[in-house]
């Protein structure tokens, strides 16, 4: 079985993580996705709690069945390092074989990561192409051009009409409930 870990802050999921998960799925010859939301940022970003984070998660891949979303970070010390969350997941699942998805922006970041060399050898990089970040070996973009930045910058306006249009293209409904439900983000039910 090989499991592909799909970590990130997730603040809110919207739909290129669900995109990216299904892709993995389909040709990425990985049985299942392991969704990781960080507890801490690891250059210091405030996030929103991480509970909320693993909940919205649920939301957002319930509907996937060989996809997992992992509390997993809460138990790892802190700051905790991509290399750590491997090594742990390698003992807790031997013989279980690992890739690491990550974004093709995030590729010319890798020499800043703690021991990325080690990072490769326990999760080879299963690498997606974003818009603006392409490279012949890696193939077109596939994703739509989503941020959580933006989807934060929107639900902070929710009342405005064209902001609730574009949130409803970009983030699953079961994910824009529970925001409203929990009033995240500035939004009340």
């Amino acid at each position: 079985m090989t499991t592909a870990v799909f970590g990130g802050s997730f603040d809110p999921p919207h739909v290129a993580h669900l995109l990216v998960a299904s892709y993995v799925l389909a040709v990425g010859e990985c049985e299942r996705v392991l969704v990781v939301p960080v507890r801490d940022h690891a250059f210091q970003k405030p996030l929103t709690a991480f509970e909320e984070r693993v909940e919205l998660c649920r939301a957002c891949f319930a509907e996937l069945s060989s996809v997992e979303v992992s509390t997993l970070e809460a138990e790892l010390p802190s700051p905790n390092y991509t290399v750590t969350l491997l090594e742990r997941l390698h003992a807790d699942r031997p013989g279980e074989a690992l890739r690491l998805i990550i974004g093709s922006d995030v590729l010319p970041e890798t020499e800043r990561w703690y021991a990325f060399e080690r990072v490769k050898e326990l999760a080879p990089p299963f690498v997606v192409t974003r818009r603006g970040f392409e490279r012949p070996e890696l193939g077109p973009p596939l994703l739509p051009e989503v941020s959580s930045t933006r989807v934060r910058e929107l639900l902070a306006r929710v009342a405005d009409p064209d902001a609730r249009r574009e949130l409803a293209w970009l983030v699953p409904k079961r994910v824009l409930d529970l925001v409203a439900a929990r009033g995240l983000y500035r939004i009340s039910a």
